[in-house]
């Protein structure tokens, strides 16, 4: 039981930034822009919530890395903003945008990082977040161990930005014309709507929550930034999101279940039938499952039908 119960808890606390970006993606994806620069922004929120925890924890202690997910989501929305204007206002291809931004986003962190701490790195910060016992609901038998012991608070952070998203995508006027620009943004646009700015509103708040998701991995995954803080997180994300059909409950349940995957490298040793297997393969495992989920998931595609397409607005 205590093997299963943190086996569940680690899953959890790798799914949520996965969870957090392939989120942020599915707002940039139903408005019709295709957002791989996920990891780019992710590698962005990492280095600045990490930079900005370090500076500021012997001022605001405990504090210092809610500020930090907080700056660093702001800087994720305004490198996001790069990717928004290439594909919405240049119509200029959607992936190379976001793979230039992916390989920007390294250069800029690693460049910050020698000009403030003096080497490739961010200084070792003291006060990331701390695993905590939800009070009452840890008292629960077998659900309490499982699902509320030893956990971090940005957990349930990502699964209340998981039920925002759902009321505002399907139950707001908002969320309803941001779905109907990734499917008929020529609809949209005769009934005089603003597709550029729905399209911009999509790329901003996933760029909003994709540097939340790359500060929420280094706060609770690490001990300071690198250069390999991220390492291909983001595109799990958009696996995720694939995987996900697009849904955030869906969403959801991928996140978790690369969760698992990720954490099986820890914990092979210990179980039994896996004990012999070489260590390699699980570490492999998280990136070998976003292929397979790629290939089985892209023929049945449930996108949006007019993502990655540039679309001339009248307003």
């Amino acid at each position: 039981m205590d093997l299963l119960s943190s086996m569940v808890i680690l899953a959890f606390i790798y799914a949520t930034p996965i969870l957090v970006a392939a989120t942020g993606a599915l707002y940039s994806e139903r408005s019709g822009v295709t957002n791989i620069a996920i990891e780019g922004i992710m590698t962005i929120g990492g280095f600045v919530a990490a930079t900005v925890t370090t500076l500021t924890e012997d001022q605001l202690g405990s504090w210092a890395p809610w500020l930090g997910i907080l700056i660093g989501a702001v800087l994720g929305l305004i490198y996001s903003a790069l990717h928004a204007y290439v594909s919405i206002d240049l119509q200029g291809d959607q992936t190379i945008s976001g793979t230039a931004l992916n390989m920007l986003s390294l250069g800029i962190s690693v460049y910050f990082c020698q000009i403030i701490f003096h080497q490739q790195r961010t200084r070792a910060f003291q006060r990331g977040f701390v695993k905590m016992d939800i009070p009452v609901l840890s008292d629960i038998p077998i659900l309490g161990n499982l699902f509320f012991k030893r956990i971090y608070i940005t957990f349930y952070v990502a699964l209340l930005i998981v039920l925002l998203t759902y009321i505002i995508l399907w139950k707001t006027p908002y969320g309803l014309r941001l779905r109907a620009a990734g499917e008929h943004p020529s609809a949209v646009d005769s009934l005089g709507i603003s597709v550029r700015a729905l399209r911009y509103s999509g790329v901003l708040i996933s760029g909003f929550l994709g540097g939340l998701a790359g500060g929420i991995m280094v706060l609770t995954q690490a001990t300071q930034f690198s250069a390999g803080s991220i390492h291909g997180v983001g595109f799990i994300a958009m696996a995720a999101l694939i995987f996900g059909r697009w849904n955030p409950w869906g969403i959801l349940g991928s996140s978790i279940f690369f969760g698992f995957s990720q954490i099986f490298s820890i914990f092979s040793r210990d179980i039994p039938l896996l004990e012999n297997v070489p260590g390699e393969f699980f570490y492999a495992l998280p990136y070998a499952l976003t292929v397979l989920a790629m290939v089985a998931f892209s023929r049945k595609s449930a996108a949006p039908k007019a993502v990655g397409v540039p679309y001339s607005s009248t307003h």
